[in-house]
């Protein structure tokens, strides 16, 4: 496994119509700085009240971009719900989707907030 460490900005927008009564539908637009530079575009659906605490997401979003000197694009995958006990997430790449010199790729992003800032870091591995 190796490892990639940085930063990103992010903005979500709401998207119309939402899907059914009770849930969101956001697009994401990320640029992404650090041992991974690039952009990414993707879709997000919420349910849930984050007003009181309990709501999840999913998520996908095509990176597209250079890793570790290899340009090419993936997708991350997200899962993420919160409630009392905390907030819980799961990013990982999608399977079969690098493409470029991305080929192969599999790995999970972890996402940090700090100080309203946010931050990544990528445990992947790539063939070769």
């Amino acid at each position: 496994m190796q490892q990639a460490h940085g930063s990103f900005t992010v903005s979500i927008r709401p998207l119309q119509p939402a899907p059914a009564e009770g849930l969101g539908r956001f697009s994401i637009d990320k640029q992404i700085q650090g041992d991974l530079e690039g952009e990414s575009k993707g879709e997000m659906l919420t349910g849930g009240d984050p007003k009181k605490g309990a709501a999840g997401y999913v998520a996908i979003e095509q990176v597209t971009g250079t890793l570790g000197g290899r340009k090419g694009s993936f997708v991350l995958q997200h899962f993420a719900t919160m409630d009392a006990a905390g907030p819980q997430m799961q990013v990982i790449v999608t399977p079969g989707s690098g493409t470029g010199e991305l080929q192969g790729l599999t790995g999970t992003f972890t996402i940090r907030l700090e100080d309203g800032k946010h931050f990544y870091d990528f445990d992947y591995s790539l063939p070769g």
